[in-house]
């Protein structure tokens, strides 16, 4: 049973300007410091939503990925931080939001300097035509060097069906264009044994369980009547067609690979 942690922030270091969604660096009352991602940002919620159900797919399908941690933020923190906008943004996200534990020392993934195993480039690339993440390029990579191992950090741009709320089936069974402009798409060799593989790993039952991690405190949304429960189902329905159907997705790689090489 996947679970995790709740902890409380009682630390702001500093913004991570990076990111449009103005994440940050803080710690926490167990003492470790986090890359936060607040509801109180751009797309709210929902993007909190994206980095937790990639995350855990991610990990379950056997990337290295920071630990994800629920983080509470109570009404007096940040009171005393000076930066207006950042002020607001803490005001904005009292309640859970979400952290990445901090890999300090990590570097960069430089795709230049380093060169991906077929194998791995091959899951990476399908994990992300999967997900619907359009954020792995050459200009935002998103992959860390820490310890000499290549990391995944920043889920938050997957799932991007979520943003309008409409037609997940047809979203669900699209070949994912963008995978064109994923960084590691020309060492991507593998993808239909990466197809084989991962298909078998990403059971419905471990779909559900990622699925029922999101708090019903996520899924109040203003654009739609439908219960958290009834959003839950979908996200789950969506992940689930998307599965079954990954040769439309990988056929696209496929194709975007042969304009490469």
């Amino acid at each position: 049973m996947i679970e995790l942690r709740t902890v409380n922030l009682t630390r702001y270091i500093t913004p991570l300007r990076e990111g449009g969604s103005l994440p940050a660096l803080a710690e926490a009352d167990d003492e470790f410091k986090y890359v936060v991602k607040f509801r109180g940002a751009g797309h709210g919620t929902k993007a909190l939503i994206s980095e937790l159900i990639g995350g855990e797919v991610a990990r379950m399908l056997g990337f290295r990925v920071p630990e994800l941690v629920f983080l509470n933020l109570d009404e007096a923190f940040g009171r005393t931080e000076g930066d207006e906008e950042i002020q607001d943004l803490l005001q904005g996200s009292r309640g859970l939001n979400l952290g990445l534990h901090f890999l300090s020392g990590a570097l960069t993934f430089d795709p230049v300097a380093t060169k991906v195993a077929p194998d791995l480039a091959s899951r990476i690339v399908w994990l992300d035509a999967y997900l619907t993440n359009i954020d792995r390029t050459f200009r935002n990579t998103n992959m860390l060097m820490w310890h000499k191992e290549l990391w995944l950090i920043d889920q938050g741009a997957s799932l991007y069906f979520h943003h309008s709320w409409e037609n997940w089936e047809k979203h669900a069974v699209s070949p994912f264009t963008y995978i064109k402009n994923h960084v590691l798409l020309p060492e991507a060799s593998r993808l239909e044994e990466a197809d084989a593989t991962l298909r078998v790993l990403l059971t419905e039952e471990k779909i559900q369980e990622i699925v029922s991690l999101i708090p019903d405190d996520w899924l109040h949304w203003n654009d739609t009547h439908e219960t958290p429960e009834e959003i839950r189902d979908i996200y789950l329905r969506f992940l689930t067609e998307r599965r079954a159907h990954s040769e439309i997705f990988v056929k696209e790689a496929l194709n975007a690979r042969k304009t490469l090489i």
